[in-house]
């Protein structure tokens, strides 16, 4: 089953001129990609920063976002909806390319053979949070099972992320650029 989880909506406070906080929007997010070749993948991106300290007033930019890593010296908040994966090798590669075949450079995709067609690394420190569903987090060496509520801190290393499940599984990302 591939079933489509509810859209996100996005909340964002500011203080007013008189400085008494407030809510500035409620409304569904709105930069939102799909794939036509990957049913049910969504990625959504929320919020974005551009520097540290982050300027707590800084305006919303993350229309203006472009690719998948943060700007320099900032952060993104995105939520990706991650469909089941198909059975046949051949479809689940020719899926998972289409995803991620314009998003990464040849450095970032791990294309070798054998490897899980979704392998990529960043040089990120990524808060991975299940909110829905279940996720298999996959290393060069080991992989594990992650389930709602389940974080991962993903410190630059090679992974992919394998649905083996029935249902759309929802993650939340905050990507942080790193260095080695």
């Amino acid at each position: 089953m591939n079933e489509t989880l509810p859209p996100i909506r996005r909340i964002v406070t500011e203080d007013d001129a008189n400085g008494r906080s407030r809510i500035a929007e409620d409304a569904p997010a709105t930069a939102i990609r799909t794939v036509e070749e990957r049913p049910g993948y969504r990625n959504v991106n929320l919020w974005r920063t551009e520097e540290m300290p982050i300027p707590i007033n800084a305006p919303d930019s993350i229309l203006a976002h472009k690719g998948i890593l943060p700007p320099t010296n900032g952060t993104i908040l995105r939520i990706i909806d991650f469909p089941p994966e198909v059975a046949d090798p051949v479809e689940r590669k020719r899926r998972i390319q289409a995803t991620f075949g314009t998003m990464f450079t040849d450095a970032q995709h791990d294309k070798r053979e054998g490897a899980h067609p979704g392998m990529h690394r960043t040089e990120t420190v990524d808060y991975a949070i299940i909110l829905e569903g279940e996720i298999w987090a996959v290393m060069d060496e080991n992989e594990t099972l992650m389930r709602t509520g389940d974080v991962l801190i993903q410190r630059g290393t090679n992974h992919a992320w394998a649905n083996r499940s029935q249902k759309t599984a929802r993650i939340a990302f905050v990507l942080m650029g790193g260095s080695r």
